[in-house]
């Protein structure tokens, strides 16, 4: 934000970025077909490893200590020298030993893990809990017992199991980590400054969530009251998605886009015309070829207009997939999907902030939302806001102890 009051401009060595807003949208777009292809592509490679798991073949990943990987059958059988100190590792944690006593045994001893490192608490956290140890062979809902060769008997892996349970510390105290989906984007109306993400908790032992302007949090002169989190965040979403679903805003969106597109791409259009004038010298030589001019020199020289051509075309294929164009179609397919999203899901929430949502100012009686799209500014009242959705100001922000 203050690069940007200031004139300073962000310019990719490798491509060309938009100068508009626009460009926010047709990269989300962009990222967007990525990520379906990545997870049509995944269903793919799952199908295939849910095929070896049901013959028992190893799909992967690290071999666990006291196993080795049998190339040519692609299953885990025993490894004789460290299987036995898996055994032990069990052994001394069902008899009351900590996991940090046994690491620094084996660490004194000059045991080191199957990359050569010295052990440490985390590794053997998850060896314990590992069912591999006991034949079991899973992979997503693929379980087949006997799987896989046991290792540990089961029933000292019951105990272990037990003991880490009684072990668990629950975390009473801990916070819980909170999501706060307009940070970066929202700021105080009065001073300028970011509002930030905070919490605290009530006398009665309530979480307070809210954004609190950092100049008022940094004493720096500025009084802007806190404004409760889940209220602006679903004051922005509503307002956010009014305008997406109005459909001329949209169209005009896309039209933009598609210019904006076009210009973006200055790749294709330069081998296009590379291969506009090969394909001409490759016609004016088979003309002089039918009218009897044919030597050693122009069979060369069609052999490489021929394999420039080739090279040319090539260039264009990789060009259009590494950064393929989208249709009219296609954009308003991608449009639909915030139309008719679920405004309570944290996920489409945060897609939607993230893609059309480029600052909101919190004033003490309106807000001012600026949108990824040229003139996509509104400003709306707060008697307007509390008339739909409530209020916010009127003591639903934080104790003014917080």
């Amino acid at each position: 934000h203050i690069l940007k009051k200031n004139g300073v401009k962000v310019v990719s060595a490798k491509e060309h970025i938009s100068e508009g807003p626009e460009g926010i949208i047709l990269e989300a777009m962009l990222e967007g077909y990525a990520e379906f292809y990545s997870a049509e592509l995944s269903e793919k490679i799952h199908r295939g490893q849910k095929e070896n798991a049901l013959k028992g073949k190893n799909n992967g990943g690290g071999v666990p200590l006291g196993y080795l990987l049998d190339k040519k059958a692609q299953k885990l059988v025993i490894d004789p020298v460290t299987a036995p100190l898996v055994v032990e590792i069990f052994e001394k944690y069902a008899d009351g030993k900590s996991v940090r006593s046994i690491v620094e045994d084996f660490n004194v001893r000059g045991l080191r893990t199957k990359k050569g490192q010295p052990f440490n608490i985390n590794s053997f956290s998850s060896l314990l809990k590992n069912r591999k140890y006991i034949g079991e062979y899973r992979y997503q809902d693929v379980v087949i017992e006997g799987g896989v060769p046991s290792i540990v008997p089961e029933d000292l892996f019951n105990r272990v199991q037990e003991r880490m349970e009684k072990n668990r510390h629950a975390p009473a105290m801990a916070k819980t980590k909170e999501d706060y989906l307009l940070t970066t984007k929202l700021f105080c109306g009065k001073c300028e400054r970011m509002m930030v993400g905070e919490s605290g908790t009530s006398h009665t032992g309530a979480m307070h969530y809210y954004y609190k302007c950092g100049g008022a949090k940094r004493r720096k002169g500025c009084n802007k009251k806190a404004v409760r989190k889940d209220w602006i965040e679903r004051v922005v979403v509503r307002l956010t998605m009014q305008r997406v679903m109005d459909e001329e805003k949209i169209s005009r969106l896309i039209d933009a886009i598609l210019v904006m597109q076009e210009q973006e791409d200055t790749t294709t259009p330069a081998l296009r015309s590379q291969l506009a004038e090969t394909e001409s010298a490759i016609s004016n030589l088979l003309k002089a070829i039918e009218q009897g001019i044919f030597t050693p020199s122009t069979k060369q020289r069609l052999e490489d207009l021929e394999g420039q051509k080739e090279e040319i075309l090539v260039n264009i294929q990789t060009a259009e997939l590494q950064k393929p164009k989208l249709t009219r179609e296609q954009m308003t397919a991608w449009f639909e999907q915030f139309r008719h999203g679920d405004p309570e899901n944290r996920d489409f929430q945060k897609r939607l902030i993230d893609t059309f949502v480029n600052s909101v100012y919190v004033f003490d009686d309106k807000l001012v939302l600026t949108y990824n799209y040229q003139h996509g500014t509104q400003t709306i009242l707060l008697e307007e806001i509390e008339s739909a959705l409530g209020s916010d100001f009127d003591g639903a922000t934080p104790p003014e102890q917080y």
